[in-house]
């Protein structure tokens, strides 16, 4: 493996960390900086629409700058934001600092793929991408208990200390080993990119992803207040519980593709997004209860990603039957819609639990994830209805099913 793919994974990794890591870091952020969980969710929203926004508008925008100098710029500018965070004064500055982050995490991913892709022959592309993601999956696994544990111990600034430390570590890998001359070719403009938009069957499979999405993350952003305030849990061990929840979601993710792989994306999909509202309904009633919390967590994790697979492999099909000259741009806009999911779930919990309370997260959510199921089942009627076809070589592939 070459080790310019290993400095892109741990970019990755120190991304995915800053990402998730505010999770178990709420409480703790919302009592020192004397703000509501409910305003410290929102570090969580604003983040995530600054993935949201940034990815597409600056990856157009920077479209002419060398990716080598755009990677370096990206780390630079990931670890000039946690280091703002690590010293915000307010709650205010710390927003600032997160809406920074995002930003680059969104075109990051962007370029990541690109870059990683030139390190390697064309036969090995899909496993130079697959590699570098594993970053994010690592980062649930580990970063995400260790920030909390560190932030537990040594207050929450000292975690994106920790995480601006592996952004130098990062910008240094890339730095020495990166290539210079990495070809590339230049991303779709905006206007390009809101062609996709025009297309009501992307925009349904956009919808199921940013509504699922927002249903697991309605009760996910406050996962840490819940553990510590239901289920009893100290706050020293949010972080252990986080662990479990974080091996969780690896084994979720294989299984989840080999699922889609087996079954079909549209299939894959309607099963995990039932499984999910079943474990978010299930959290409303053991979550009093620390055993049959922790239990629930590490159900929750199993299903909680497992449509990553699925969600990406069916809004490529889509779009390589609606819009083929545009596939790149429309599966980058999903994982946009996987932001704005988060954003508008994280929001949403706020406002839940400002009005209801902590508890009523976890049965709202489960209903939000049906709606994300209901608009499965629809789409594949529309591909029963209209199958896609595919052409390659010689044979006609029927999708959908």
């Amino acid at each position: 493996m070459p080790i310019a793919l290993l400095a892109l994974t741990l970019s990755a990794f120190a991304i995915g960390t800053t990402e998730f890591v505010i999770v178990g870091l709420l409480p703790t952020i919302a009592a020192d900086l004397g703000v509501s969980l409910p305003s410290a969710g929102l570090l969580i929203s604003l983040y995530a629409l600054g993935v949201a926004i940034g990815a597409p508008l600056l990856t157009a925008m920077t479209g002419k700058v060398p990716r080598k100098a755009l990677l370096l710029g990206l780390m630079v500018l990931f670890t000039a934001g946690n280091l703002l965070a690590w010293q915000a004064p307010s709650y205010e500055s710390l927003i600032i600092a997160r809406v920074i982050t995002g930003l680059a995490h969104g075109v990051f991913f962007s370029i990541g793929s690109i870059i990683a892709t030139s390190l390697v022959p064309k036969e090995k592309a899909a496993s130079a991408i697959a590699i570098m993601f594993t970053g994010l999956t690592v980062a649930l696994v580990t970063g995400v208990p260790l920030g909390t544990f560190i932030g537990q111990h040594f207050g929450w600034r000292e975690t994106f200390l920790a995480v601006s430390a592996l952004g130098v570590i990062a910008f240094i890998g890339s730095l020495l080993y990166v290539p210079k001359n990495i070809q590339h070719n230049k991303p779709a403009s905006v206007l390009q990119q809101l062609q996709v938009l025009k297309q009501p069957r992307l925009l349904l499979v956009y919808a199921m992803t940013a509504i699922g999405y927002g249903g697991s993350f309605t009760a996910f952003t406050f996962l840490a207040p819940i553990l510590q305030e239901i289920a009893g849990f100290s706050a020293a061990s949010v972080s252990l519980v986080l662990l479990v929840y974080g091996v969780s979601v690896a084994f979720g993710n294989i299984w989840g593709g080999k699922l889609a792989d087996k079954r079909g994306p549209i299939s894959a999909l309607k099963i995990i997004f039932l499984l999910l509202a079943a474990v978010l309904f299930m959290l409303t009633f053991t979550a009093h209860n620390p055993w049959l919390a922790l239990l629930t967590v590490l159900l929750w994790g199993a299903v909680a990603f497992g449509n990553v697979p699925g969600l990406q492999v069916y809004v490529v099909r889509q779009a390589e039957h609606h819009t083929p000259h545009a596939v790149d741009v429309a599966s980058g806009l999903n994982i946009a819609a996987f932001n704005l999911g988060i954003a508008g779930g994280a929001w949403g919990g706020g406002l839940i639990v400002e009005n209801l309370g902590l508890i009523h997260t976890a049965w709202i959510g489960a209903l939000v994830v049906l709606v994300a199921y209901a608009l499965t089942t629809w789409s594949g009627y529309l591909d029963r209805k209209s199958p896609l076809t595919q052409t390659s070589g010689n044979n006609s592939l029927v999708v959908g099913h």
